[in-house]
Order: structure tokens, then C-alpha cells, then sequence
């Protein structure tokens, strides 16, 4: 079969449980959580008030007033203590401390028949959710070729090996230069609160709801929405080479025009199997129009591509 799956470490759970549980993610993120339950997962972010993004997350119904919140495990930490300073008031409570589950990430033009093999369920359509026992499917693209799959670490050692039989095991990197060229860009550790949502098309890809209550970071996040114009967008870029002095594209890395001037930064970089390095990168349109450079002038030259959705000007 043409598929491929990686344990993704550098993802984690954050839960958080009891009956306010989805009533107090209202008030949190940027998603309508009414819209949540055991067949459908829901992305959304977690913003400061300055509506700056502090992490991305995908929401899956563990199981009744147990929600799941997968995110950055760099990032896990100190969303929870964020968190932590308002629950307080609600009939829930976070558990950020136990690493209990495995992240898998599936992909191929085989996944859904491999995953339909090992797990014997499997959602169907953009994050749809599906689960088997106490494990969780969603797929997380269109074309039914991308899956991330929770595992309870008690169960994931069997499960792996059974997929194994089916799917090839690979490194992580794939699945994130999957993400990237499909332009869904990843909050990291580097670039936590540097962002508003629009500036990475947040807007556009169905993590934010526009007709839900108030949330933290909403009245920023919807000001720009109506009334104005974000002056950076995400876009797709290769980098051939690391360059001369052996730069690598880190997330939170500069950008600059080929006079100098900062035009964006580095959100999201994977190293090519073939060579060169896979970019998200958040950039204004006159720096694309210029080229981009990394870090100064004298840095290798960012080549421009397309991403798979059309992105306002």
C-alpha cells in the first residue's frame, strides 16, 4: 500500500474535564465548541487578549465533558498555566502533567485502507472523527489521504505493530512537509504570540468562527476581519540550499527584501528528502513581489510557491 505513518513527538494532549468543560473552551478559543462531538473534530486557536496567536490546537470529544486539546508539547505547559489562571471559575479542571498518549500521523493514497484495516473505522471527510475503543481517527485533509490518529499509550505498542503490517513506518518530517505544502501552518515555541491569526490565514482555513461569542483575543481578531487588512500572509516557499554560512530556516527566522527591509518570518521549516528545505513562511506581498532573503541580504534566496487554496491580496 502507499501509505506511510510516523509517532509524532513533537505533539501532545492537554484534556480538560467535567461538565463546563465545553463552555469554558467557548470563552477561550477561537472555534465554536458547540460545534464539537464524538463525530466531528474542531480546529481552533488560543490567543492572548492582544489577539496574538499562543497556540494552534485540533479539539476531539474524548469522551462526555472529557475534551481533547492536541497541540504543540512545547507549547503544552504553558497553555496550561495560561489556562489554569481562569478555569478557577468552572465546573472543569486540566490535565497537562500525564504524557498517557501517542500522537500518530498517517498519510498516503492508501491511508484510509490502512487505517480501515487496523482499526476497522475510519471517518470520512475534513476532520471527521471516528474512534475504536479508546483510540481516535480524524482525517485532517480533503482528499482522505491525511490522518491523525490518538493512541492511548497502554494500547499504542499493538496497535503499531499491526499497522506496520499494512503501512510503512517513516520519520515525522514527512508528515510535517504533508502540512506544509498543504499551507497549514503550526504555532511553534519560537513564534508563540507573534502572530495574529490572519497573518498565517487562520481565517481561511476554519479555525476561527465569526459568528460565535466572545472569546480571549476576539476583538482584535475580528476588527481585522471586517474593517481591516492583515499586512503579511502565509505563503509557501522552498529554500534550495542552507546556504553559504549553512543558515537553516527555523521557525521565527527573518526575512528580509534584497534591500534590507523586514518583509516576514519563518513559521514552519521541514528538510526536503530530495535536498532542499519546505517553508511556511508569513511575509508581506511587497516582499514576496521583491524576493526574500534570509536573515540579511547576503542570505539564500526564498523561491515563492503556491499554496493549494486561493489567499486574498
Amino acid at each position: 500500500m502507499n501509505c506511510c505513518f510516523a509517532v509524532l513527538e513533537k505533539e501532545a494532549l492537554l484534556s480538560v474535564e467535567g461538565p463546563d468543560a465545553l463552555q469554558f473552551l467557548q470563552g477561550q478559543l477561537t472555534c465554536d465548541t458547540r460545534k464539537l462531538d464524538i463525530h466531528r473534530a474542531l480546529p481552533g486557536l488560543y490567543c492572548t487578549p492582544q489577539g496574538r496567536v499562543i497556540c494552534d490546537v485540533l479539539l476531539v470529544q474524548l469522551a462526555t465533558d472529557r475534551i481533547g486539546m492536541r497541540l504543540r508539547r512545547d507549547l503544552r505547559d504553558a497553555s496550561a498555566a495560561l489556562l489554569a489562571k481562569y478555569i478557577v471559575f468552572s465546573r472543569a479542571r486540566l490535565q497537562a502533567e500525564a504524557d498517557d498518549w501517542a500522537v500518530l500521523g498517517c498519510w498516503g493514497t492508501d491511508a484510509g485502507a490502512a487505517l480501515g484495516e487496523t482499526f476497522g473505522t475510519l471517518p470520512q471527510g475534513l476532520y471527521a472523527s471516528a474512534g475504536n475503543g479508546a483510540s481516535l481517527l480524524v482525517q485532517t485533509d480533503t482528499g482522505g489521504e491525511m490522518f491523525e490518529c490518538l493512541l492511548p499509550l497502554a494500547d499504542a505498542e499493538t496497535i503499531l505493530e499491526k499497522l506496520a503490517r499494512v503501512a510503512a513506518p517513516a520519520a515525522a518530517t514527512g508528515w510535517e512537509a504533508r502540512q506544509v505544502v498543504a499551507g497549514a501552518a503550526r504555532i511553534e515555541a519560537a513564534t508563540s504570540g507573534e502572530f495574529i491569526p490572519q497573518m498565517l490565514n487562520y481565517d481561511l482555513s476554519g479555525h476561527i468562527s465569526f459568528n460565535k461569542g466572545c472569546y480571549t483575543g476576539q476583538e482584535v481578531v475580528a476588527r481585522m476581519h471586517y474593517r481591516g487588512k492583515p499586512k503579511r500572509r502565509l505563503h509557501l516557499a522552498t529554500l534550495p540550499a542552507a546556504g553559504e554560512r549553512g543558515e537553516a530556516p527555523a521557525p521565527g527566522a527573518r526575512l528580509v527584501t534584497v534591500d534590507g527591509q523586514n518583509a516576514g518570518t519563518v513559521v514552519n521549516a521541514v528538510p526536503d528528502s530530495a535536498g532542499p528545505w519546505q517553508l511556511l513562511v508569513t511575509a508581506t506581498h511587497q516582499g514576496v513581489e521583491q524576493g526574500l532573503r534570509l536573515e540579511d541580504t547576503s542570505g539564500p534566496l526564498l523561491q515563492i510557491g503556491e499554496l493549494p487554496y486561493p489567499v486574498p491580496q
